[in-house]
């Protein structure tokens, strides 16, 4: 699936502002970015975040104020921007116009239908702007290199050799490096200066003087013979030529462009591939038969049937069939979990076995997949706040850099008058000095370690919350549905001596079964797992407040309080009715025929990877606190079973007073994060430091969160604070080098300790490195 270039999205409220995101061209490096943003941010009521990155301009406007005047600022300023195209017209559903049963819809023939193995498998076309570069490097690249090997080689100076010399770097100079002096004539068109401004004048320069040195100084005499170095030395300028420098910084930066675009390509393909997860069509039942037609044409209540191994189309409820759904791809679980009628499913998952009907529930924008997918592309768009003053620096550093620049032909002809050293220096502080490095930094490791994360099925809602994650101290979680399963569960069955466990097991489970009471359906769901089918119950009756009671197979069976029956209890028995009761869980006593003949006990079961999850949420200097409205002997059972401190649970606590223990926590001096997933955790998701929702909680624990855990497993949860905190990491050492190398980089330019051709490898491969480094988030694990 092709990704538009842009969208637009209203936000409809009291303040009347809409935002629209645009593809942003003709950007080379941050400084370009910066203007944009500038311009942009100039206009009445406008805020923009302009991201070199993934090219892209993120906006939000008042009314009065048309798209189409934001696409002009941005032409103005010498770049291009693209308008959001309309969204498509759905496809007619019913009537003459819908497509008939067995037609293919793409071709209008009565083929057979593309199966969803075959869908989406078309790799997108290579970018047409990276398919220029290359070219453009290939060739440059084989022309620069015999005039470098010349250059740098006295013995292969031969007779004339500076005129083939000249002969292959005019090209290389000219059309090789026609983007940055294109670049730079119309950011000077209009009063600013770029990257390119840098590149450009740099390398012109040194072909300017190697043209008047060959034709009006003695280089172009035959048997001249020149010795490359690493410095700038002092020799004749009329006899000095710079054509090796000139093919070299052009040859050098294009490979650098090249490198670059392809990291980022790479760093934006986990984007790019939770997009095209999706199917693309879908068999739709229309009066009884299966009819084909684009997903986009889905609407909320239609029924689509979903065979082996194909994708399901859209989020929905199982009507009809049984199967196990593969979500590995979306959630990073790498099991299958067994669906049947009535349990939810999630677009682009794939079916691994039955065939199944399923009811849309939500379509297009509102699925979890595009969800998804606009958090990571926000993510990804947004701006940590040490980016920002990296962008505020490029915005200044090229003029500065052109200061330095003349500042140090100035000193080496005011020091030693020699006009070769000046001009090498100078031509050095030009070429080196470009800030692609720190414009590249933050963005790159955030669109990786954003990316990687959905694969994970975490996502980051915006680089401000990687900072988060590095403060936090204390993790808040909360205990129903995060540490639990949030489902009453059979735990354990004692039967008095001379009752057999299976028989009065399957006689409680047949009674329970004709009860809609979650302990009732905790007990006849665990009893058909343990013994398999329960027999039929007749007579059945319900006792408020005191339990169930019917006829099973001749027996007068009663499930409940002990009051329903004769005799008390068997003393072992009562002893594990009354510890059960001690750890929090429900205990039901179970009898027939006049006689107690045993407990069962029920509880929410605490899910099996949670202790682990606890474990290794220490481990990364946490201190984990059980948050519950539950009594406190279930909390400190629960808090027992995975390893929270009794010191560290705070029970008996209502909705409304979760955001109050979280306050108190802050209070207290602690960084804290949550973790939730009910509409009662919301309000403290989004009160705490750092909010973490479970993603199989409620849309509003997952709109209050500032991280979403798509799988309902704490683990990843400590998967997520790893994540971010390893993403935050390589963002610092991406701006620790490229601060680094510009601040070491330019005094040895003007000192004259390099050679600007070695200035201008070193500098394009300084934005190589940041992206480099960046794509080894790729490998988290």
């Amino acid at each position: 699936m092709n990704t538009p270039a842009t969208t637009e999205t209203a936000i409809t409220g009291p303040s009347d502002v809409s935002e629209v995101e645009l593809l942003i061209g003709g950007m080379t490096c941050a400084s370009c970015a910066a203007r944009v943003e500038k311009k942009l941010n100039r206009m009445d009521g406008v805020t923009a975040t302009v991201n070199y990155a993934t090219e892209k301009a993120k906006v939000s406007y008042p009314a009065g104020i048309q798209v189409a005047d934001l696409i002009a600022t941005v032409v103005k300023t010498g770049y291009t921007a693209e308008e959001p195209p309309p969204p498509p017209e759905p496809e007619p559903r019913t009537g003459a116009a819908a497509p008939k049963a067995g037609t293919d819809t793409r071709s209008g023939t009565g083929t057979a239908p593309q199966t969803q193995g075959e869908a989406g498998q078309a790799s997108p076309a290579e970018d047409p702007g990276l398919v220029s570069l290359r070219q453009r490097l290939i060739v440059s690249a084989l022309l620069a290199a015999p005039v470098v090997l010349m250059a740098m080689v006295p013995a292969l100076q031969f007779d004339n050799w500076q005129w083939l010399s000249l002969t292959l770097a005019a090209p290389v100079v000219v059309w090789g490096g026609l983007p940055f002096h294109r670049a730079a004539l119309t950011n000077a068109r209009h009063g600013a200066a770029t990257m390119d401004t840098l590149v450009s004048v740099g390398t012109l320069a040194a072909f300017g003087w190697s043209l008047w040195a060959l034709f009006l100084g003695d280089a172009g005499r035959p048997g001249m013979h020149d010795e490359f170095r690493f410095t700038v030395s002092r020799m004749d300028s009329a006899s000095t030529i710079y054509l090796e420098v000139a093919a070299g910084v052009v040859a050098f930066i294009l490979l650098g462009r090249y490198l670059e675009a392809r990291s980022k390509r790479r760093a934006g393909a986990a984007l790019r591939a939770l997009l095209e997860l999706g199917a693309k069509d879908v068999r739709v039942l229309r009066d009884g038969r299966e009819v084909r037609i684009p997903v986009s044409a889905l609407a909320v209540g239609d029924r689509f049937v979903v065979r082996p191994g194909e994708k399901i189309a859209t989020d929905g409820t199982v009507v009809e069939g049984t199967s196990a759904v593969d979500a590995s791809m979306l959630t990073g679980e790498s099991v299958p979990v067994d669906v049947g009628a009535g349990d939810t499913v999630t677009g682009a998952t794939v079916n691994a076995g039955g065939r199944l009907v399923v009811e849309a529930t939500r379509v297009g924008a509102d699925t979890q997949l595009a969800r998804m997918a606009k958090l990571v592309e926000d993510a990804q768009n947004g701006k940590a706040e040490v980016q920002r003053l990296a962008d505020r620096i490029s915005a200044v550093f090229v003029p500065v850099v052109l200061l330095i620049a003349l500042g140090t032909l100035l000193t080496w002809l005011l020091a030693g008058g020699d006009v070769t050293a000046a001009f090498t220096a100078a031509v050095a502080v030009l070429i080196i000095a470009c800030p692609c490095a720190l414009g590249l930094a933050t963005p790159t490791a955030l669109m990786v370690g954003t990316g990687r994360g959905a694969q994970l099925g975490i996502l980051i809602k915006g680089p401000e919350v990687l900072e988060s994650t590095r403060r936090v101290d204390t993790v808040v979680l909360d205990k129903t549905g995060t540490v639990t399963t949030g489902r009453m569960t059979l735990q354990e069955v004692h039967a008095a001596e001379g009752t057999d466990e299976k028989e009065l097991l399957r006689l409680a489970g047949a009674l329970e079964h004709a009860s809609e009471h979650p302990v009732a359906r905790a007990i006849a769901a665990g009893a058909e797992e343990r013994i398999g089918p329960l027999p039929a119950v007749q007579h059945f009756e319900n006792v408020p407040g005191r339990g169930v009671r019917g006829r099973v197979e001749g027996h007068e069976v009663a499930v409940g309080r002990l009051v329903e029956f004769d005799a008390e209890l068997p003393e072992e028995v009562a002893r594990a009715r009354r510890a059960a009761e001690a750890e929090g869980r429900t205990a039901v006593v179970v009898g027939w025929d006049g006689l107690a003949r045993g407990v069962v006990t029920v509880a929410d079961a605490v899910k099996e990877t949670s202790a682990e999850a606890v474990r290794q949420l220490r481990a990364l200097g946490l201190r984990p606190v059980l948050l519950t409205g539950d009594n406190r002997a279930v909390a400190e059972a629960v808090a027992r079973t995975v390893g929270i401190e009794p010191g560290d649970v705070i029970a008996e606590v209502l909705p409304e007073d979760k955001v109050e223990a979280v306050k108190r926590l802050r209070a207290g001096g602690r960084t804290v994060a949550m973790v939730g997933d009910g509409v009662n955790d919301a309000a403290a998701l989004a009160t705490a430091d750092l909010g973490l929702a479970m993603g199989t909680g409620t849309d509003a624990a997952i709109e209050a969160g500032d991280l979403t855990l798509v799988r309902g497993d704490l683990r990843v949860a400590a998967d997520a604070i790893r994540l971010s905190r390893r993403t935050l990491a390589t963002i610092k050492g991406n701006l620790v080098w490229a601060f680094g190398y510009n601040v070491a980089a330019l005094p040895l330019a003007a000192a004259g300790l390099l050679n600007p051709m070695i200035a201008g490898a070193a500098m394009a491969f300084s934005s190589v490195f940041v992206v480099t480094n960046s794509l080894r988030l790729r490998g988290f694990r």
